[in-house]
């Protein structure tokens, strides 16, 4: 099975106009597929004519220029005391909830052999770069989760292409949520209002294919992401894994010039488990052999770099199932939580969150 594409032109200049799509018109049909999609499988490839392919590339190849300088160099970007939410992460810090989490390690024996994740052997062997995108709030509980961010020396473009393509992906992420929103029977904005001043984050990840590149490595073990939808740019080398709601496995395939969104556990709250958060892993596969191989011809990076965005609700909002969904029988499950104690909570299971000053 391969996603379907998402074209967000058409909603976009309805938007633009200030309007709400009718109710007659081909886009709440629309909407409500964007919200079928994500309820049933998670994920949604979309097509942004605000973020384009040169974009991605741009952003990329700065990245891939930063991974690939020394460990001791990326380093001075470490902020543990903030429990990375800002600047790097390096290798095997972060954890995959299948390694701590004994539920879910009993509900991957329970599945079909083929569509089990591979087993990954400890913390996962990425760096991450954390880089905050939007406003911050004045007042917030969480001044941790709302740091400021880390510039490294020697990339005098850093900032300017880091904001650039995290507000174009936060803008593709307010248009499908918008969307989904319709599509769900909720008001427009039921979450967009939510995600103002949120925390979220321009998350890429390093994995350096010299010394990781054998096939069934573990990237990023399997996982679900704790904020309410994740965005991410075409990666140059493929290896996404994703279980649809069924527990299917497949392989993701992003066309070029498209970006993937895929659920999170803060939308799976405030929908009372209509959508639920996607799992998914990282690994070598046989298309990413393919991938080296071919880049090592070209004598291209052999950096993987993804360019993964966190969208967040705001940190001092309320998590809660809204609407009609307060009525779901399925709403006990989600009680009300303030969102940046559900953040925090989540990071202290997968290692992020730490004693301050610990490294």
């Amino acid at each position: 099975m391969e996603l379907p594409v998402m074209d967000l032109a058409p909603y976009l200049e309805i938007a633009a106009e200030g309007e709400s799509p009718k109710p007659a018109s081909g886009l709440t049909e629309l909407c409500r597929e964007v919200s079928r999609i994500l309820k049933e499988t998670g994920a949604l490839l979309v097509k942004d004519p605000r973020c384009t392919a040169e974009d991605n590339d741009r952003f990329i190849d700065m990245m891939e220029k930063y991974f690939e300088k020394p460990a001791e160099f990326k380093r001075l970007q470490e902020r543990p005391f903030l429990h990375y939410q800002v600047g790097v992460t390096p290798e095997g810090v972060e954890v995959p909830r299948s390694l701590v989490d004994e539920e879910m390690q009993e509900k991957l024996k329970a599945m079909p052999k083929e569509y089990q994740p591979l087993t990954p052997k400890g913390p996962d062997p990425k760096w991450r770069y954390m880089w905050r995108v939007g406003p911050r709030p004045l007042k917030t509980r969480f001044q941790e989760l709302n740091s400021e961010p880390v510039i490294p020396e020697g990339f005098p473009e850093w900032k300017e292409t880091m904001d650039s393509w995290g507000y174009k992906m936060i803008s593709a992420i307010e248009a499908v949520a918008e969307m989904a929103a319709i599509g769900f029977g909720l008001p427009k904005d039921a979450f967009t209002s939510l995600m103002k001043q949120g925390p979220h984050l321009l998350a890429p990840t390093g994995s350096d294919l010299r010394r990781y590149g054998q096939e069934s490595t573990v990237f990023a073990g399997y996982h679900y992401d704790l904020n309410f939808l994740t965005i991410h740019g075409r990666s140059r080398f493929p290896g996404l894994n994703i279980w649809l709601r069924n527990g299917q496995k497949i392989e993701v395939k992003v066309p070029v010039g498209c970006l993937l969104i895929q659920t999170g556990k803060q939308i799976e709250w405030l929908t009372a488990g209509e959508c639920t958060a996607g799992m998914h892993e990282v690994v070598v596969t046989k298309r990413t052999i393919d991938a080296i191989n071919l880049a090592s011809e070209q004598n291209c990076s052999l950096w993987r770099v993804s360019s993964t965005l966190f969208a967040h609700i705001a940190s001092d909002a309320t998590l809660k199932p809204l609407g009609h969904f307060a009525e779901s029988p399925l709403a006990s499950k989600y009680p009300l939580l303030c969102a940046g104690e559900f953040v925090e909570q989540e990071l202290a299971v997968i290692n992020l969150k730490g004693n301050k000053g610990e490294s």
